[in-house]
């Protein structure tokens, strides 16, 4: 690829003060806050027969305070098509969620018109690891900006003290908020279409920026929320939280039909045993759970049967756990007379624990294999392929990078638990035409299909907004896009999903 502007390596350095402990130094710490030229370079691939010839913009945004300081560096790429007018070209924001990750794994896994390579079913390929063109990249619908959270990536606060005004649901969703309006005023984007692109956690900033920014004169014409979380209530496991249990129960019955787990009857028709347990859960099960102790043994007992019957786990178990299955005891006992562990981000995976089946509180083997190659990868790309030339890690996931000085504040959640499903709300009602796509998992265990629908379902709207909400399934777990057909399916359902958020309001 032609080299414009070539992006000069930029400074990461320490002052330390002598003689303070180990917390305050780490405070000391400053990053170089100069705003640096993009790295810029041009390319071409071919999706359908059709060329496309776009530019790649490596590079950052500075977040400031208001008195003009720089508080942070946003780091992002960005991918425009050539040869098209900007004014009403659609323009998509992703990012991925953690709260804490990058956005490596939109970016080289789904998005963009490069991705890592792995086997069909999305599993662990043998090192090194390659890229290869991704047929399946949006970029043929709208042009992609993949931006990295403050003290993810290259994204970098101007210490950790002021990064942690960032780390909270409120300053995340703050940062994001400004980062757009500021990429849209620098690059004359504030005709185009708008789209936001959430995954995980990223959904539940997507909604948060989405209410933000329409208080700020920013409307989107679409929102995509893959592998969904808006109100937390409907997945944090605790003994004064019932809600999340009848949530996941589907979840878990599909996962046991994946590794052979249920009686034959229960896998002749997922689809039909998938409804069947959605309602109990949300009948039988959820009124079960309510009275607790007052349950009759045979209620109890009944409980037990059932469960046992849809989760694959032993009666004894569903007994000691007192009905309520968390995704850690899920995870450690489904395999168990195998002495594997089944992962969480896609129950599909599974793997032996590295200290031993009973040693290990918890263990993923999800990201065990999803990390090395998708890391890998964007090192070599972003340096060979877009020309950004650094010498700075690019954190993955916050927490390795930071330790203890990440914590996440969620804030003053008001009622009990985090939400930003109150904030889609609004944006919702204060625009008729913006449209909502949901993206849903059956194999996934952090954000469970059918605890996104309940969410979507109590959102208190007519059915003139509701009409506004779509969705999409596939057989995969919390990110679709790493099975091959489900990528496939994945761009074929986003980019319908564009085009008709694009049509002419009737």
């Amino acid at each position: 690829p032609q080299q414009q502007n070539p992006n000069p390596q930029e400074k990461e350095h320490a002052q330390r003060t002598s003689g303070a402990d180990e917390e305050d130094e780490e405070q000391e710490q400053h990053f170089d806050m100069t705003e640096v030229p993009p790295a810029i370079t041009h390319h071409e691939m071919r999706i359908n027969g059709r060329l496309l010839r776009y530019t790649a913009t490596a590079g950052h945004l500075p977040i400031k305070e208001a008195a003009g300081k720089t508080d942070a560096l946003m780091f992002y790429v960005a991918y425009t098509l050539d040869g098209v007018d900007p004014a009403v070209r659609p323009l998509t924001f992703a990012f991925n969620g953690g709260p804490g990750s990058a956005s490596i794994w939109l970016h080289m896994g789904a998005l963009g018109p490069r991705k890592v390579v792995l086997q069909k079913n999305g599993f662990l390929p043998a090192a090194p690891y390659r890229l290869e063109d991704n047929p399946n990249t949006l970029l043929d619908k709208t042009d992609l900006v993949l931006i990295d959270a403050i003290g993810t990536g290259f994204s970098r606060p101007a210490t950790p003290t002021i990064g942690k005004k960032f780390w909270s649901l409120s300053g995340d969703i703050q940062s994001f908020g400004e980062f757009i309006r500021l990429y849209i005023t620098r690059n004359e984007r504030w005709s185009s279409p708008l789209y936001l692109f959430g995954e995980s956690y990223g959904t539940t900033r997507a909604a948060g920026v989405s209410g933000y920014l329409t208080n700020k004169g920013i409307s989107f014409n679409g929102i995509v929320l893959l592998s969904t979380v808006l109100a937390f209530e409907s997945l944090e496991f605790s003994k004064t939280n019932d809600e999340p249990y009848p949530l996941i129960l589907p979840t878990y019955t599909m996962i046991a039909a994946y590794h052979h787990k249920l009686a034959p009857e229960l896998t002749e028709n997922l689809e039909r045993t998938r409804a069947q347990v959605e309602h109990w859960a949300s009948n039988e099960y959820t009124l079960a759970l309510a009275k607790g102790d007052a349950l009759t043994p045979q209620e109890r007992q009944a409980t037990i049967d059932a469960l046992a019957r849809y989760t694959g786990l032993s009666k004894e178990i569903i007994d000691q756990y007192n009905l309520r299955i968390d995704v850690q005891g899920f995870t450690h006992y489904l395999l168990a007379d195998q002495k594997l562990r089944v992962g969480r981000l896609d129950g599909r995976f599974s793997g032996p624990d590295p200290d031993g089946f009973a040693d290990t509180r918890f263990f993923d083997p999800t990201s065990a294999q999803t990390g090395p190659p998708f890391t890998s990868a964007l090192y070599d790309y972003l340096r060979r392929e877009l020309n950004y030339k650094t010498d700075m890690p690019y954190y993955v996931m916050a927490h390795d990078a930071w330790g203890p000085t990440f914590k996440w504040n969620w804030g003053d959640s008001g009622e009990g638990w985090p939400d930003t499903a109150s904030a889609l709300r609004q944006a919702i009602v204060k625009n008729p035409f913006l449209k909502v796509h949901v993206l849903e998992g059956y194999y996934d265990l952090a954000t469970p299909y059918y605890a996104v629908n309940f969410t979507m379902d109590h959102l208190d709207l007519t059915q003139r907004y509701r009409n506004n909400i779509s969705y999409a399934t596939f057989p995969a777990g919390h990110m679709v896009y790493l099975d091959s057909e489900s990528l496939k399916k994945m761009k074929s359902d986003v980019g319908g999903f564009i085009d008709q958020t694009l049509a002419p309001a009737q």
